[in-house]
């Protein structure tokens, strides 16, 4: 297990200390579960009543929340962030895989590069590339010509199709499949002729995707997920996508072909986004919603519709389907209270 002294962790992470910097740090957890060992953190102030009971060896704070608190504490202006950073500092996560496993398949025209990693009944296909430190787990198949750069690991039975391209230092989860086949098809007399995919996936440096999400290898062009994006659990990107560097998408999200999205981005879960549009940069998006047209202004967009009791929910949806009609008779009434206006005038 990862241990520091209190004021290793000052230092590292370059914050105030306050209080015993030999005390030993081995884990993190939250105010109210912590124990003499763990450091904690504060990053919202409704929670400020549970420094005076919290267990916790140390707390990372603010400012603002020291005040009165005479605890060991770790001063930071982004509590939260020291948080992350601490959390990857004592990391105890296994490896995605140690050492070669015998039942590995791996073709002899596969080129490994120094101090790589791959899991049993992992299977590495022809004229791929692991560059350094790569860990490939259990079940994986990385395909025909695929390329891994340093660092990046995959957990077991992740699939990479053939000619993808994955950058350094990228987290790839289980069950994700990367360079499917986009949805191309094209319509003779209701029979569906399959339009063979030709492009590929390419995935920037610093990227982690989510467990069983799927990203489809573009139709001519490539598929492209920049520098540092987030994609969470059960996401679906299609066909010539384009996401921008440092957009977070949270599960369940789909974004139809040929979409781009901008850099910086923040995507709400279970948000469905329509092909061939265009999303500026900073944009954020609300969970659930559906997105139809580009945007082109940065800000904030959702279109759900908050949760209702059934009773009235059922009657509101009644009266939806009624819309149309009502607007027809309030333009019937408009005119003929404009016409007896005219009258009396």
């Amino acid at each position: 297990m990862s241990m520091m002294t209190l004021a290793q962790l000052a230092d590292t992470l370059d914050a105030r200390l306050q209080g015993n910097g030999d005390t030993l740090i081995e884990g993190v957890a939250t105010l109210e579960q912590a124990k003499s060992h763990q450091i904690a953190f504060l990053a919202n102030s409704k929670y400020r009543h549970q420094l005076a009971e919290t267990g916790a060896g140390a707390v990372i704070l603010s400012d603002a929340d020291l005040d009165g608190f005479s605890g060991n504490a770790l001063v930071m202006t982004n509590p939260y962030l020291g948080f992350a950073r601490v959390a990857q500092l004592l990391d105890t996560t296994p490896a995605a895989a140690e050492g070669i496993h015998p039942s590995a398949v791996i073709h002899e025209s596969a080129q490994l590069g120094r101090d790589v990693s791959i899991g049993a009944n992992a299977v590495i296909e022809a004229g791929a590339v692991l560059g350094d430190e790569v860990q490939v787990g259990a079940g994986c198949v990385v395909g025909l010509g695929a390329q891994v750069g340093n660092r990046t690991r995959l957990w077991a039975n992740v699939t990479l199709y053939h000619g993808v391209f994955l950058g350094q230092d990228c987290i790839v989860h289980s069950g994700a499949v990367i360079g499917s086949d986009g949805f191309g098809y094209a319509n003779d007399r209701g029979q569906w002729v399959k339009i063979p995919q030709t492009g590929s996936v390419q995935i920037g440096d610093n990227v982690e995707i989510g467990a069983n999400t799927c990203i489809d290898r573009g139709a001519l062009d490539d598929t492209l997920i920049e520098e540092g994006v987030i994609l969470d659990n059960l996401v679906q990107i299609a066909h010539n996508d384009v996401i921008g560097a440092h957009t977070a998408i949270a599960g369940a999200t789909v974004v139809a072909g040929s979409t781009t999205i901008g850099k910086y981005c923040i995507i709400g879960g279970n948000s469905a986004i329509a092909g061939h549009l265009n999303i500026t940069d900073g944009t954020h998006i609300f969970g659930m919603t559906g997105v139809t047209g580009s945007i082109k202004e940065k800000g904030l967009y959702a279109s759900t519709a908050p949760m209702q009791e059934a009773k009235a929910w059922r009657k509101n949806s009644v009266r939806m389907r009624q819309l149309d009609e009502m607007s027809r008779r309030i333009r019937t009434l408009e005119k003929q209270l404009a016409e007896q206006a005219s009258q009396d005038d």
